[in-house]
């Protein structure tokens, strides 16, 4: 009997597949997303997870199309490969696929990808002399031409399923701006308005970044980020004039994500002096965001380590749709984020000491102190080949060694901006 087993996918396995799909791509680009393969998985197409106890070690995936389906996913744990796994993941994979009357199976993968060897055990076939088209990025040349002027991008779909924990910010910012934006006509039906501005604050750290480009992806627009201190040095006509032209310029975009982090450096409290230089780039954003809200299809998303110090102007109704607080993971979120950080070695972790050891930690923090973990571990290995995997000793030693962003302080803060601020 052997140690690992196959069963379907369950909902709860996301954060594993994650894991695995990660792993097993070793840097590679895949040729199917994440998106894909999750939502082909949720939608009732075929899909078989191997398990080693609650530990997931391998995942396949198919897409259905009439007689052909295809393979979107193949990925397999570094651990337990070459056991056989990945041809048993394709064989359970086949009985599915013939009995919804599949005659071909096709997959496409990059050279040397994992899950190679497994498909022509299993009697796959290469075919060669094929060239593979795709386009990436479905922008015109003057949009991409701008997009790389301001180092933005399109951010590669999955991103929002691949936020660990962090729940309660997921679900306000998934009802109040993802789906009135991604729905727009069923929203105006409705009465509802999408939102063109929103401002994210709480303290640093806790993922405002991480949750304006997730927003990007589950919209598919594309997402710049402007650097104050940036425009500042790139002109000669002085900030606010470079925040003007950068406005301008993206005006051009057709859909846009715009991000600003650390605002507050932007649109602090005016003094009322005159000469104050700061006084001016404020007065220039206040003016130029009723402008960029007369476009559907723009998202100004502005984050702040200190929504206080922000100017009461900024923070009216008509200028910003919601103020939304982003805090420090809770016990359910910091028990995802570990698990997405330790990975494979997760089964063998007590995660709970390494939750509660971690109160105070930010997600930054907490997957600082895996990889810290995991490198005591590594080092270990090498003065030892005998040596064990990382185990809770390393993860515990690793966080005390961290000093947490965060503090009770600066926590009491939080709570009474989110009394003060909060508008959702």
């Amino acid at each position: 009997m052997p140690a690992w087993w196959l069963r379907d996918f369950h909902e709860n396995d996301l954060d594993q597949a994650i894991q695995v799909w990660d792993e097993s791509r070793g840097g590679q680009e895949s040729v199917f997303s994440l998106a894909e393969v999750v939502t082909a998985a949720r939608s009732g197409q075929p899909a078989v997870v191997a398990v080693v106890g609650d530990e997931m070690v391998g995942m396949v995936v198919a897409q259905a199309h009439g007689e052909r389906a295809w393979v979107l996913l193949l990925a397999l744990s570094s651990r337990w490969r070459n056991r056989g796994i990945g041809s048993a993941l394709l064989a359970e994979l086949e009985r599915r696929l013939r009995s919804l009357g599949v005659r071909r199976i096709c997959t496409v993968l990059p050279d040397g990808a994992t899950g190679t060897k497994a498909l022509e055990n299993s009697g796959y076939r290469h075919r060669g002399g094929l060239a593979y088209y795709e386009r990436l990025e479905p922008l015109d040349p003057a949009e991409a031409s701008l997009l790389d002027e301001f180092g933005g991008r399109l951010v590669p779909p999955g991103l929002w399923d691949a936020l660990a924990g962090m729940e309660r910010e997921k679900e306000v910012i998934e009802r109040r701006i993802v789906l009135p934006l991604a729905h727009a006509d069923l929203a105006e039906r409705y009465g509802v308005q999408p939102p063109s501005a929103v401002i994210l604050f709480g303290p640093p750290g806790t993922g405002k970044t991480s949750f304006a480009k997730a927003v990007a992806s589950r919209l598919g627009w594309p997402f710049v980020e402007l650097f104050p201190s940036r425009l500042a040095a790139a002109s000669g006509g002085g900030l606010a004039a470079s925040l003007r032209e950068a406005f301008a310029e993206l005006s051009e975009l057709d859909d846009l994500v715009l991000f600003i982090d650390e605002v507050e450096e932007i649109a602090g409290i005016r003094s009322g002096l005159a000469e104050n230089p700061s006084q001016g780039v404020t007065n220039e954003l206040l003016k130029l965001i009723p402008t960029f809200r007369e476009h559907d299809h723009r998202l100004l998303v502005c984050a702040t380590n200190s929504v206080r110090t922000l100017d009461p102007a900024f923070l009216r109704p008509g200028r910003f749709d919601y103020v939304i607080p982003v805090g420090p993971p809770d016990p359910p979120a910091r028990r995802a984020i570990w698990s997405r950080y330790l990975g494979p070695h997760a089964g063998g972790v007590d995660l709970e000491r390494l939750v509660q050891a971690s109160e105070f930690f930010t997600p930054a923090d907490i997957e600082f102190a895996a990889r810290k973990g995991a490198q005591a571990a590594f080092e270990r290995a090498v003065a030892d080949r005998g040596a064990r995997p990382p185990d809770t000793d390393d993860y515990l030693t690793a966080v005390a060694e961290v000093r947490p962003t965060l503090t009770d302080p600066m926590l009491a803060e939080f709570q009474q901006d989110i009394e003060l601020f909060t508008r959702v």
